[in-house]
């Protein structure tokens, strides 16, 4: 079997020309050099270099070995670095699945910030909001999860990554407007527009609407961000999105936000990830940038 060494030991060959040069590239004595090169002769049945005067020189065989040598050594010098870097917790690949739908546009700023501190990781956003997001990461579809929901699951890690309120943002005009806050059942007069994700999972319903046993008069799905603002600003409905969003989002917008119940409505962001993945040091590095933005962000 053709091994690591014996492919440098042709490359070092030709690039050197004679046994003492390559000997010394590879820090071997002569002696050991031309049993190895004899060894793998006798092994591969054919004669790999030839003497010409002081000089070596690779033999048809040999030259087709230092082909192969070509193309397999840088490979394997990339895998070897690759490795190492990963080891030092530097390289490797991030797929980060979303289930926030509303973080999406903040987690581009959060990664676009990771890479350019760490442009050895590779990041890929797993954008499908539908997908089973905890299922995913298990099953190693993503590395980490950002999710409003805490499941704790054999195999599964949870930190916090940031702490946020969720608000009512209703037209500058609408009757609602001028309450300080809204009860359960205000809301559950109106139409809710919500993003599509089902409804057990969407906190207005589980954590507001639901312990008063209410439901909006009408709910309506919208896709689009924009979309649910300008309906909204036309009184085609209502809808909750995150304090840091929606004042980003409607400071040039006839649109007013107000309290969910007296105490506000106070809801935790998590980075979920394996259980075994937690000390990888580029995921604890997302996890120092990713809260310092979203201290910046949603808690300004």
């Amino acid at each position: 079997m053709i091994e690591h060494s014996h492919l440098k030991i042709i490359a070092a060959l030709q690039k050197n020309g004679t046994l003492t040069a390559a000997a010394n590239t590879l820090c071997l004595s002569q002696s050991a050099l031309s049993h190895q090169i004899r060894s793998l002769e006798k092994k591969l049945g054919v004669e790999l270099w030839e003497r010409d005067g002081r000089y070596l020189r690779l033999t048809h065989g040999g030259r087709l070995l230092h082909q192969v040598a070509e193309q397999v050594l840088p490979v394997l010098a990339q895998a070897e670095q690759s490795l190492k870097a990963q080891g030092e917790g530097r390289q490797g690949i991030l797929r980060i699945g979303v289930e926030c739908y509303p973080c999406y546009e903040w987690l581009t700023g959060v990664t676009g910030e990771f890479m350019r501190q760490m442009p050895e990781v590779d990041v890929d956003i797993v954008s499908k909001f539908q997908f089973s997001g905890l299922e995913g990461l298990l099953n190693h579809h993503i590395d980490i999860l950002v999710t409003p929901d805490l499941i704790k699951q054999r195999g599964s890690y949870y930190e916090v990554l940031t702490d946020y309120e969720l608000v009512l943002v209703v037209a500058a005009d609408h009757p609602l407007a001028q309450c300080r806050q809204i009860s359960p059942e205000q809301l559950a007069a109106q139409t809710l527009l919500t993003f599509p994700v089902p409804v057990q999972r969407l906190d207005v319903f589980n954590h507001f609407l639901g312990p008063a046993n209410l439901k909006p008069s009408r709910h309506k799905v919208v896709e689009s961000l924009e979309l649910m603002l300008q309906m909204t600003e036309l009184q085609r409905g209502v809808c909750v999105l995150p304090k840091w969003l929606a004042e980003a989002k409607c400071a040039e917008q006839p649109l007013v936000l107000l309290q969910l119940g007296a105490g506000g409505m106070q809801r935790k962001l998590y980075i979920a990830m394996r259980e075994q993945d937690q000390a990888i040091a580029y995921i604890r590095h997302f996890i120092e940038v990713g809260r310092a933005t979203a201290g910046q962000s949603f808690q300004a």
